[in-house]
């Protein structure tokens, strides 16, 4: 079940591609990552649930898809929820589906005071993240960049005091909901160091930043002073920071640039067009096929047309492009949709030939025609 269709094989690893498009060298095609998410336990065969006790069974899985479909990069990430949960709130765990919030750490304000920063080596589901972390990169660290994923300071403050009332709170009591994200930041900080002392690198997800939950203003004086200094702490570790920020980020796009983080992947319902124009100059673009709508309900013939789409619109992106799902794909995935994916961009090659690009999309469409 693990192995890649040696038909399908990569010409490169993606170190190696990685390392070859960095120095102008040249290399076989795009980077590419589906964000595959906890629908790698659909292609090692194992329950959604076995990854919050296994830490084997989650990088095993992890790599049984990399395997599978040889993308890009592969992460440990389970849910959002697992810093939160570190720091006292209650979380949900479905037999064979993701996690969920049950209940935050805290339901008054008064109480944030006994919030205390994390353990990473104790608390929680932590430890077994982090030991996942030990397996993948052991086994393919010499390959594949290997990251965990680490909850915003902002976001994982929503989970600590619940969604509706720390919205309530940045209005009625913006101090405390400073004080509540400094705490945040500060166990974001520690769980970073210990990802990257295993020799990973912290991805950030910092979803309830997003202009589709909070207004920009919100988002520069509520999370944008703590999403700094968590990349900065990352950057002063000697690693890069990739940065996801799921549903409309348009009017934050420069904010996110000026942090200094290498990459930032854009949500289906953003512009790759507009994106790459507003900060393609500062940093990589990914993103940003539509994960539900389309790698999940749609074709391979679907998949293979947004795909070739988001490479007309961005390959000359002038930090670089990779294609990638606007977010995590829903678990139930096709295994046919997403290979789709990266047999077209195996397809594209690279240097990416626009014309080639453009011929290609339009026997998409012919072929969609006959359907």
């Amino acid at each position: 079940m693990g192995d890649v269709n040696m038909s399908r094989v990569n010409e490169m690893t993606p170190l190696e591609r990685a390392a070859a498009m960095s120095q102008g060298k040249a290399v076989d095609r795009l980077p590419c990552n589906p964000n595959v998410a906890n629908g790698v336990a659909r292609v090692y065969g194992c329950k959604i649930s076995e990854f919050n006790r296994d830490a084997k069974t989650l990088a095993a899985a992890q790599i049984a898809a990399y395997r599978r479909f040889g993308y890009d990069s592969v992460r440990i990430f389970t849910d959002l929820f697992t810093l939160c949960e570190a720091m006292g709130a209650e979380v949900k765990f479905p037999d064979d589906d993701t996690a969920d919030l049950l209940k935050p750490a805290i339901s008054d304000i008064k109480d944030i005071g006994r919030l205390q920063p994390v353990n990473p080596y104790k608390d929680g589901r932590l430890p077994v993240q982090l030991d996942a972390m030990k397996y993948l990169i052991d086994e393919v660290g010499h390959e594949v960049g290997c990251s965990g994923a680490v909850v915003g300071p902002f976001t994982n403050a929503f989970f600590l005091l619940g969604v509706d009332n720390t919205l309530k709170q940045i209005i009625k009591s913006p101090e405390a909901v400073h004080a509540l994200c400094r705490i945040s930041l500060e166990t974001c900080k520690i769980f970073s160091e210990a990802v990257i002392k295993l020799g990973l690198t912290p991805t950030i997800s910092e979803p309830m930043s997003s202009c589709t939950v909070v207004s920009p203003k919100t988002f520069r004086e509520f999370s944008a002073p703590y999403l700094q200094e968590l990349v900065d702490f990352i950057k002063s570790k000697g690693k890069g920071v990739i940065m996801h920020i799921c549903g409309d980020t348009g009017n934050i796009w420069k904010d996110i640039a000026a942090m200094g983080v290498s990459g930032f992947s854009i949500d289906n319902v953003a512009s790759l067009i507009e994106c790459k124009h507003a900060i393609g100059h500062q940093v990589r673009i990914l993103g940003n096929v539509d994960p539900g709508g389309v790698v999940y309900c749609g074709t391979p013939l679907d998949v293979r047309l947004k795909t070739l789409e988001g490479i007309a619109e961005c390959y000359d992106s002038p930090k670089g492009y990779t294609p990638m799902s606007g977010c995590s794909l829903p678990v139930e995935t096709p295994f046919a949709n997403i290979q789709s994916m990266m047999d077209t961009v195996r397809e594209v090659g690279y240097p990416v030939m626009p014309e080639k690009v453009e011929a290609m999309i339009a026997d998409c469409k012919n072929q969609m025609a006959v359907l």
